[in-house]
């Protein structure tokens, strides 16, 4: 027995998976869950005498509890207890527990679906909720679905509610482990400054030296501040000799990693600087003190760099929590928060899972070679967003990882071996067959760091060569640049050139300087860039939106650039890193996407259609010629197109071409037969009833000449056009033997303005439609200007007539106005012939 909080729960969790093949369980960290669970279930009768793969979401904790694990049997790594980590693997013929991270276990299911030999499957720390932890899980289950209905599957998670992820393993059963804590006094200091954390940590470690007991774990975002605050810490005379400064962070060797994490020689203290992977992955021995600085560093998804980039955030408060707790493991303890009190309450409760904000192309293409197609074919805690999915996976089929069927290709296979994102594996495999995969390994690796240049020493270059050349550089300045190089960086990509060298079968050889922006293109193929015509800094993308630099570069006047890193805004982003590119390298490298094609469009500016033929990639156009023979069919669609652009007032529209369109409207009205000569249908089917009058047109003058009259009445067809001249006839015969024309502008009435005069004699009011519609009589003085309105015209004779008859005697006298109209013979005249 460990003595553990853990041991608890052990005998209910064999239990659990004696009569099951799932089991959640939720400990609080510290329980010894990663190194006691293992251990506990090695030898239960249903393991058979197989092995356990537990995914651990971090190197430094794989490795640190497989030691832990060994230590504890008396073993070395690599004995009955290994690890297999990314560049790290200590397994041997008797190993039965294998500690496994990052995309190991998915390569494991990718070669090996049934997992054969493997009796349970462990994912631990589940609530950090990694896009590896969300795809192994969903390929365990699948596996266990088809082929291995045995597999056992336990989720452990210090955090995370059990009941969602029970559910979805099919009610398994939630056990849990009470920890063990003793009180721990919090302590609210200034907030950290995001950009320089590590000053004001050394601080709270110095006050904590003083005043408190025990160790000191402290909890900065990343490696760089971990070396920044050890630098302080060091270099300060104030610390007594004894206190040993341990840093702690996943590129460390075992060794220094060992040191970190057990407990301080008697008669020492330790300050251990960490990043968040000692929240709840690692137990340190002795701490007693947390100083936690209020940051993490996430893998995000960056448009900036079209990849996962970390980003320094701040902790939710189920982290803070965790933090804290870790200075009450063994006897009451004090957290020093570089952060106000009232900043607590402002704290996200926990953090969003990653597959719901991580750039999926490395997911898309690990379920492709998988063999699965939909993402719905799988079962998922969350399902990865539809609109990010299908993204990535146009990007693969770009990059050429996935065929025309959405099938994994070759190169998307080798692509995968190189555990790198897509587009630095396509990159680094691309330049291998042009003999430039030591250049490209230099490139993806610069790609992974922030900068090699300091940035506290001006506005920033944009040029990625002058970062080549300052990585071959020696001394702290980069040649031709005149820029300080930030030491530690330079010294990371080169360790991580080296690897990626190695893993590509690179020769170590002098960088292609100039090589750089053909490089980028394929790895970013949708960030071609050319530059606008009469514009110095100022370009269009590929994907047609537009980027400038915001200062002064040398790179501004370059014909065309390939764009490594922008702001991502719309419609113009601002251009961080980029490199020039030729031509000729963007023929040869990307000349197989390069379209070719007869472009017959509309130009507004010129109003009439132009006929070129285009050599263009996405908006970007490499080369144009006239085409002198475009088709009937090409220009007949561009016509249409500028019609629609501009509206349908861009026609020739006469007024009787405009009456056809409001007496097809009123009889469509009473008659939903009719056509719709409506602004919106007659643009949506301008080719049927227009197509066939444009011939040998091209110019707007020609097609403003176009009868629109003669147009609708033959889109109409002869039975209509009778039919319309029957029932919405244009004019009106009046007594006076006037023909008045009918404004048919509102189809619901109607109207004829006539004199009145001209109406004298007639007892009914004149209708069309057949007789069902009565119009709507405007009738008007010798001035023309209305003195009545009516649909009655017998009623107005019979009576408003009198009214209306005193008025315009008095103001037409020499007009002749009877006592009896309907006994008057009408006129148009003053006074009526005789």
């Amino acid at each position: 027995m460990s003595g553990l909080p853990i041991e608890q729960a052990l005998p209910a969790l064999r239990a659990a998976l004696g009569g099951a093949t799932a089991a959640v369980l939720q400990a609080p960290p510290g329980a010894g869950k990663t190194t006691r669970v293992p251990l506990a279930l090695l030898d239960e009768p249903w393991m058979r005498g197989a092995r356990i793969v537990m995914l651990e979401p971090r190197r430094l904790a794989a490795r640190a509890a497989a030691r832990r694990m060994a230590a504890t049997l008396g073993e070395p790594v690599g004995a009955t207890v290994g690890y297999r980590v990314r560049l790290d693997t200590r397994v041997g013929p008797r190993t039965r527990i294998e500690v496994v991270t990052e995309g190991v276990l998915t390569r494991m299911l990718q070669e090996d679906p049934s997992l054969d030999g493997t009796s349970l499957v462990i994912f631990d720390e589940f609530h950090e909720r990694s896009v590896h932890a969300d795809l192994g899980l969903a390929l365990v289950l699948q596996s266990r679905a088809l082929l291995r209905d045995d597999l056992r599957v336990l989720v452990m998670s210090a955090t995370l509610d059990g009941a969602p992820v029970a559910a979805m393993l099919g009610d398994a059963p939630v056990l849990t482990s009470e920890g063990r804590a003793h009180p721990v006094e919090v302590r609210h200091r200034e907030r950290a400054e995001p950009r320089r954390p590590e000053g004001a940590a050394a601080a709270a470690v110095r006050e904590a030296l003083r005043r408190d007991d025990g160790d000191v774990l402290v909890f900065l975002p990343g490696a760089a501040e971990i070396r920044r605050a050890e630098a302080l810490l060091r270099g300060d005379p104030s610390i007594p000799a004894t206190v040993d400064v341990r840093p702690l962070h996943g590129t460390m060797p075992a060794e220094a990693q060992d040191a970190a994490i057990l407990p301080a020689p008697a008669g020492r203290r330790k300050v251990v600087l960490a990043t968040s992977i000692a929240e709840t992955s690692l137990t340190i021995e002795g701490v007693r003190v947390v100083v936690d600085t209020g940051l993490s560093r996430v893998p995000r998804f960056s448009p900036r760099i079209g990849m996962s980039r970390l980003e320094t955030v701040r902790v939710t408060r189920s982290a803070a929590e965790q933090r804290r707790g870790r200075a009450g493991r063994t006897a009451p303890g004090v957290c020093y928060r570089l952060w106000p009190e009232a900043e607590d309450a402002h704290l996200v409760p926990f953090a969003r899972p990653e597959i719901l904000e991580a750039d999926l192309a490395p997911l898309a293409l690990e379920l492709a070679r998988t063999g699965v197609r939909d993402p719905s074919e799988l079962r998922w805690l969350d399902p990865p967003p539809a609109a990010a999915y299908a993204q990535a996976r146009e990007l693969l089929a770009e990059l050429g990882a996935l065929d025309m069927d959405g099938r994994i290709t070759s190169h998307g296979r080798r692509m995968t071996e190189l555990a790198l994102h897509p587009r630095l594996a396509h990159m680094i495999l691309a330049a291998r067959e042009r003999g430039l995969a030591g250049t490209a390994c230099d490139v993806a690796a610069l790609l992974g760091e922030r900068d090699l240049f300091r940035a506290d020493e001006g506005p920033r270059d944009a040029d990625l060569r002058l970062r080549l050349e300052a990585l071959a550089a020696r001394g702290d300045f980069a040649g031709a640049a005149g820029r300080r190089v930030d030491v530690d960086a330079r010294r990371r990509v080169r360790a991580e050139a080296a690897e990626l060298r190695r893993r590509a079968g690179a020769a170590e050889e002098r960088a292609e300087v100039e090589a750089c922006g053909a490089l980028l293109a394929l790895a970013y193929p949708d960030r071609v860039a050319q530059r606008r015509p009469g514009h110095v800094g100022r370009f269009l993308l590929r994907n047609g939106l537009g980027a400038v630099f915001a200062e002064p570069q040398a790179l501004a006047d370059a014909p065309y650039l390939a764009v490594a890193e922008t702001d991502g805004r719309r419609p113009e982003s601002r251009i961080y890193l980029a490199a020039p590119l030729t031509l000729d390298d963007l023929l040869l490298h990307l000349g197989g996407q390069v379209a070719r094609e007869e472009v017959v469009e509309w130009d507004a500016e010129s109003g009439l259609v132009r006929a070129r033929r285009v050599e263009r990639l996405g908006a970007i156009v490499l080369a144009e010629s006239h085409l002198r023979a475009p088709s009937q069919q090409a220009i007949e669609a561009a016509l249409v197109a500028g019609i629609r652009a501009a509206g349908l007032e861009s026609l020739g529209w006469s007024a009787e071409s405009r009456g056809i369109r409001q007496r097809v409207a009123f009889l469509r009205a009473l008659d939903p037969a009719w056509p719709d000569f409506s602004d919106a249908t007659l643009l949506e089917t301008l080719p049927a009833w227009l197509g066939p009058h444009l011939a040998g047109v091209r110019r707007l003058e020609e097609l403003r000449r176009i009868d629109l009259s003669r147009v609708l009445l033959d889109a109409l067809g002869w039975e209509r056009r009778a039919a319309l001249d029957a029932l919405a006839p244009t004019h009106v015969v009046v007594p006076s033997g006037s023909r008045i024309a009918i404004d048919y502008a509102d189809p619901a009435a109607p109207v004829l303005a006539v004199r009145l005069q001209e109406m004298f004699g007639l007892t009914e009011t004149p209708r069309v439609a057949g007789g069902r519609v009565p119009l709507t009589l405007h009738l008007l003085s010798p001035a023309r200007r209305p003195v009545q309105v009516t649909r009655d015209l017998a009623g107005f004779w019979r009576s408003t007539y009198f009214e209306v008859r005193k008025d315009l005697k008095g103001r037409y006298p020499k007009h002749h106005w009877p006592d009896d109209p309907l006994a008057a013979p009408p006129t148009s005249r003053a006074k009526p012939r005789r």
